[in-house]
């Protein structure tokens, strides 16, 4: 079978600082730039050896322009994962790996550049005066935010399966515990207890304010190479294993009528990942899973097959996704909820941490590291990263 596995290998990570929306102090396209720098000096080579980019969710800097801004001897490979909003956060992954493997490139940069406070939010409703096209079927009924209409799919799940408030608020409560160890986090120094999250105001149900992911400005950034090459980066060797994108049949039904409505849209990627990656859940060591809203975490981590649907309630508890002692920890970073809202790629950043062994809350020996980018939207992605021991 044809696969990506083992195919290439991260040479390294850059980020940004992160910004609360609106306090970024420089433009969109220099909060690349600088990401990528920092990538490229974690990897120890010159940016002039990137000859490839690969972004997602319509990110608006221009891979021709970054490579004259950059120096790049030569661009031979870009590509964009359109639609899905951090579902394509994996995605693009596999489309820089399958450059690498498929010789268009041979060092391509994956990144993410957002400055919502230049160009408007994503967590509010459209503010136009004409609606048309798939938001006519929703608007007019109440359904504005992204917030609106990811609850509709998550009370749906918890109605079925009888999930109570508390697993959702063990989501949020374990990520606010990784992001006071890490200080970039947005939310470093602003710790969450029990009691905070009950008392905070209601979103929509079922989300309270901490279900629901930050707002920011920033930038992150990773370098990708063969995985021949590995060795020659200074940091212990991080491989693909692994990596997915799509969604089921008529998941993007735009009018809320989907028939796997309760989904977090990978029921048929988590197989083909697993298969891939040759791993199961049960070889999951640590895992970062995209928080828009808890809930979706929740039905993601439920549609890879680490929960039953009817388990949740003993299963969602804060302990088991603590690092680094939990059976499964989660969101060590802090995640979107209290690191940064980067449309999933910081997640993408500490899976690879989790392997180097260089994270803020480490897990220890840590050998397979998997993202989960989306959920509930469509395309998704996941992929998993692995040490040398899982070639």
């Amino acid at each position: 079978m044809k696969t990506l596995r083992g195919s290439v290998a991260v040479a390294g990570v850059g980020e940004t600082a992160y910004y609360k929306r609106g306090d970024a102090p420089d433009a969109e396209a220099k909060l690349a730039l600088t990401a990528i720098l920092a990538a490229c000096e974690d990897a120890g080579i010159s940016p002039r050896d990137v000859d490839g980019f690969a972004s997602f969710s319509n990110d608006r800097n221009d891979p021709s322009r970054l490579s004259a801004a950059l120096g790049c001897r030569e661009l031979r490979f870009s590509s964009m994962q359109w639609g899905g909003g951090g579902g394509g956060g994996s995605a693009a992954v596999a489309n820089a790996a399958a450059a690498i493997a498929g010789g268009l490139a041979e060092c391509v940069v994956v990144f993410r550049a957002l400055a919502q406070g230049q160009f408007g939010r994503f967590g509010q409703g459209p503010r136009r005066n004409t609606i048309a096209g798939e938001f006519a079927h929703t608007i007019p009924y109440g359904l504005m935010s992204p917030a609106q209409m990811f609850a509709m799919k998550v009370v749906r799940f918890m109605h079925d399966h009888g999930v109570h408030q508390e697993a959702l608020r063990a989501i949020s409560l374990a990520a606010y515990h990784h992001a006071q160890n890490n200080p970039r986090a947005v939310m470093y120094g602003r710790p969450l207890d029990e009691a905070t999250y009950d008392a905070s105001r209601w979103i929509v149900e079922p989300f309270h304010l901490y279900d629901c992911c930050l707002e920011n400005d920033g930038a992150a950034a990773m370098v990708l190479v063969s995985a021949e090459r590995a060795a020659e980066f200074p940091h212990k060797p991080c491989y693909l294993l692994g990596a997915v994108a799509g969604s089921h049949h008529r998941a993007g039904a735009p009018v809320h009528n989907t028939p796997e409505y309760a989904s977090s849209s990978f029921p048929t990627l988590a197989p083909r990942l697993y298969e891939m990656a040759g791993i199961g859940p049960q070889d999951v060591d640590v895992l970062q899973s995209y928080e828009n809203f808890t809930g979706g975490v929740l039905m993601s981590i439920v549609e890879h097959g680490f929960c039953a649907p009817d388990a949740c309630n003993e299963f969602f508890v804060k302990e088991r996704f603590l690092a680094p002692g939990g059976d499964l920890p989660l969101n060590t970073s802090g995640g979107n909820l209290a690191e940064c809202y980067m449309h999933g790629l910081g997640l993408v950043i500490e899976a690879v941490r989790q392997i180097r062994g260089d994270s803020s809350n480490p897990v220890p020996d840590a050998a397979v590291s998997m993202i989960i980018s989306g959920p509930m939207v469509t395309p998704v992605s996941c992929c998993v990263f692995g040490s040398e021991a899982t070639l």
